[in-house]
């Protein structure tokens, strides 16, 4: 007997008819739709949208944080490409500064974090604007000893609590000095200033923003954002930036130095004088970071300083170890915002540190100090030559970077400080100089730093690269448009 052959017409044993070939091929298709779908959205989420769009997508659907670029590992640091110098290092611990006026006089770039013009207040959006001329930076008048401006208070201020940067201060009598002792509270707290949440990236704009607020400022984060950085990406907000903004769309000033101190913060505090550090930070789920804080009071009591931060919160609170500990990695600097009329009072609390220089030179010795009690601190050698670029001594202050690159940095290190760049340059170690910037480069974020771009033209152009240069400075300005000394760089070469 001969079965019928089947067809698609034909009756299956279940009554039911078999299906159209166009159904099983469309079905295919919509798997495959799908499939390649998926592979271009992780390609987007990857490789096209910015790290912010992608912070977006990663708070909706949290799963997409796997999907992330590859970062380097929390503990990783910068590539050692220099054996250091052991003795030129070791002979930094016995550099001793005889006089301020023997230290070389250093010309001033927004390079080395000078106060330099930022933009106008107000941008008209037909006119290719210009910066506005800076505001003049005050002369550092010091003042007779004697608080006779301050006022009294009615409790006399405690001797300097046994932290960190009291027992390197101790160990160094010049240190103590730099920075006078007041009368002042055990304990005060600043009212009137108004706690704000970053927005992506923006620690910098937001803490200058609540800093003002004090004295009544009342544009937003997003108004400072756009005229320190219109690249809302931009990793890097520098104290300068800070200062610049401050002294070139309000009527207050602002200044900043580095080698601060507990005893220096607590004063700035009680005298209600608002003050913004940048520090480093470990968040939850995050790994080493710069960040910015504004500290609005103090406790000696308690041991600890109230804190606005702008990504945990107003009213924080961090004890003076934990805050000193993380300052150490950034030279301790910090922003004062002041009144004009107060800068006289301004002068006199901060004693040495009114003159930029010497508050440089104040830094390289508690810097010399914390190496000499450890010479593993990394930070200790860093800082040590970060001051010595701001008193243009290059040659010391590249054998303090390889001393402190060698013993490990964090690998973001240099999205944030740029001295390494400017020593080996200055010291013609330009391949140096492009390897950092490779490295820098190959993170992902590390595209949105402009500095980085800066050095990288300087150095192409001493060896002679000059079209690659040019490209270089100009992605320096893309990324921020009033960067002054990359649109410098581009006029010189006619470009």
């Amino acid at each position: 007997m001969t079965l019928p052959e089947n067809n698609e017409n034909d009756v299956l044993d279940d009554g039911l008819q078999a299906p159209p070939r166009i159904l099983f091929w469309g079905l295919i298709a919509m798997v495959l739709l799908i499939f390649v779908g998926i592979l271009a959205s992780i390609v987007v989420f990857r490789e096209v949208l910015t790290p912010g769009q992608q912070q977006r997508v990663v708070d909706a659907v949290p799963f997409m944080r796997a999907l992330l670029p590859p970062q380097p590992a929390p503990d990783s640091v910068l590539p050692t490409i220099a054996s250091p110098n052991a003795t030129a290092a070791m002979d930094l611990l016995n550099l001793e500064f005889s006089s301020p006026t023997d230290m070389p006089v250093v010309e001033i770039t927004e390079a080395t974090e000078a106060v330099l013009p930022n933009p106008p207040t107000v941008i008209e959006p037909s006119a290719t604007t210009q910066p506005t001329e800076a505001l003049p930076t005050p002369t550092p008048t010091l003042l007779p000893p004697t608080p006779t401006l301050l006022p009294p208070t009615p409790t006399e201020m405690p001797t300097e609590l046994p932290t960190q940067s009291a027992q390197i201060a101790t160990a160094t009598p010049n240190v103590v000095q730099s920075q006078p002792q007041f009368t002042r509270a055990i304990s005060h707290v600043n009212d009137g200033f108004t706690w704000n949440r970053q927005t992506w990236n923006n620690c910098g704009a937001t803490n200058i923003t609540m800093a003002m607020s004090y004295y009544g400022w009342g544009r937003s984060q997003a108004f400072a954002e756009s005229m320190i950085k219109p690249d809302r990406e931009d990793k890097n907000v520098s104290p300068a930036e800070l200062v610049n903004f401050v002294n070139n769309n309000s009527d207050l000033r602002a200044l900043y130095r580095v080698g601060g101190s507990m005893n220096l913060l607590r004063t700035l505090i009680y005298y209600q004088f608002p003050v913004v550090i940048e520090r480093s930070h470990m968040f939850q789920g995050y790994d080493w970071l710069g960040h910015y804080q504004t500290m609005v009071g103090y406790d000696d009591t308690q041991r600890q300083f109230t804190i606005y931060d702008s990504f945990l919160g107003e009213n924080t609170i961090e004890t003076y170890t934990e805050v000193d500990t993380h300052w150490q990695a950034f030279n301790r600097v910090f922003v004062v915002v002041y009144e004009p009329a107060r800068e006289a009072e301004l002068f006199q609390l901060l004693g040495e540190l009114a003159d930029q220089e010497r508050a440089a030179e104040v830094a390289f010795e508690i810097a010399q100090s914390e190496a000499r009690a450890n010479p593993q601190n990394a930070f200790a050698w860093f800082n040590m030559g970060s001051s010595l670029v701001t008193l243009g001594r290059y040659q010391e202050a590249s054998a303090a970077y390889d001393q402190a690159i060698n013993l490990g940095l964090p690998w973001r290190m240099l999205w944030y400080q740029f001295g390494p760049y400017r020593a080996y340059y200055e010291t013609g170690r330009y391949q140096d100089v492009l390897t950092y910037v490779a490295n820098v480069l190959s993170t992902d974020g590390g595209q949105y730093v402009e500095e980085t771009y800066y050095w990288q033209g300087r150095a192409l152009l001493a060896l002679g690269e000059r079209t690659q240069a040019i490209s270089a400075f100009r992605r320096a300005v893309s990324q921020n448009r009033f960067f002054v000394d990359a649109r410098q760089a581009l006029t010189e070469l006619g470009a």
